[in-house]
């Protein structure tokens, strides 16, 4: 039975670099309206069952309501039986629950940080991640009908090509040789020795930075990367960028409206499996734009780049592919 999972995170795009940059809010009443237009392309491949995680704004039932009088919905959709705690780990609990119930491809509303978190839980399952958070590198700024249609022919296996279903890297934080956490688009290094505010916003305080990717046209510390040496989402290489004074001042848009000048030290070019040590202790390392690891309890730690990130539908890609398998003939 082709099924379709989505995971909309009510929470994205409303974190303080509305406060400290020039972000907007995205507003959960956007979300519902993508999700409404998601659905009715998953339904029109003829998808049979849809699952999704339940939230606190109930953005996928308010996205049903007046659907099923006007459209008729032909597919089964239900809500994941799970606890909601109302923090970021819903979103992996609820991609490792879809996993278990053999959902072949994922629909997720957020930035970096819920796909993040997606990915910890979704093992091999493709992957539409639409953009609606603060740092957009990993998802796609795609509307809700065409994602819908992706997802929904990629779930019915008429995508197979390896270019419509990229696979992506990222990068393990180790402690001693245990993996301890994850990001798929940067790790930075902070001087700081204590989470507090979860956001970056102030390149004073970046001590490290390991990214897989790197565009000059993205927002966050990965632009920094992009803006010395662009790095593409499917090169099997990353970066490392040892920030203080050098030969290099970078001006790169750090959050929204932010553009800010860093200097950096040195930088060189990652390959997967090297395993680079922290110089900066104590500190705290953020992941995908959020402070989420302390170092300060004497152990080493390493950063590891590796190819094994989810895989990416390229929606334009998958939709090429589908018409010539005549999806859209009938």
């Amino acid at each position: 039975m082709a099924t379709v999972g989505i995971i909309a995170n009510p929470a994205s795009g409303k974190d303080i670099r509305r406060l400290v940059a020039y972000g907007t809010t995205f507003d959960n009443q956007q979300k519902v309206s993508i999700v409404r237009r998601a659905l009715l392309g998953i339904d029109e491949v003829g998808i049979e069952r849809l699952v999704y995680m339940p939230d606190y704004y109930n953005i996928v039932p308010r996205a049903l309501e007046g659907l099923w009088n006007r459209h008729h919905l032909l597919m089964d959709i239900t809500a994941l039986d799970m606890e909601m705690k109302g923090v970021q780990e819903d979103s992996a609990h609820a991609a490792r629950l879809m996993q278990e119930k053999g959902v072949d491809c994922i629909v997720t509303l957020g930035g970096d940080g819920t796909n993040r978190m997606v990915a910890k839980g979704c093992g091999d399952i493709p992957l539409v991640p639409i953009s609606t958070g603060t740092n957009n590198v990993f998802p796609q700024m795609v509307e809700g009908t065409i994602a819908g249609l992706a997802a929904g022919v990629v779930a019915r296996g008429l995508v197979k090509d390896a270019k419509a279903l990229v696979k992506t890297k990222k990068i393990h934080v180790l402690r001693e040789d245990t993996t301890i956490n994850i990001a798929l688009i940067d790790a930075v290094v902070l001087k700081d020795a204590f989470i507090g505010s979860r956001a970056i916003w102030d390149e004073e305080c970046l001590s490290q930075i390991f990214v897989t990717r790197g565009e000059a046209h993205s927002i966050g510390i990965s632009s920094i990367a992009g803006n010395i040496e662009p790095l593409g989402m499917s090169e099997e290489k990353g970066m490392l960028i040892n920030i203080g004074p050098g030969n290099i001042v970078v001006h790169a848009p750090i959050a929204p409206g932010l553009i800010r000048p860093v200097a950096v030290k040195n930088y060189r070019m990652i390959m997967p499996g090297e395993k680079i040590a922290i110089t900066e202790t104590p500190c705290t390392i953020a992941l995908d734009g959020e402070r989420e690891v302390e170092v300060r309890d004497g152990r080493q730690y390493f950063m590891q780049l590796q190819m094994d990130g989810p895989r990416v539908v390229d929606v334009s890609q998958a939709l090429r592919e589908a018409v010539r398998n005549g999806y859209a003939i009938r």
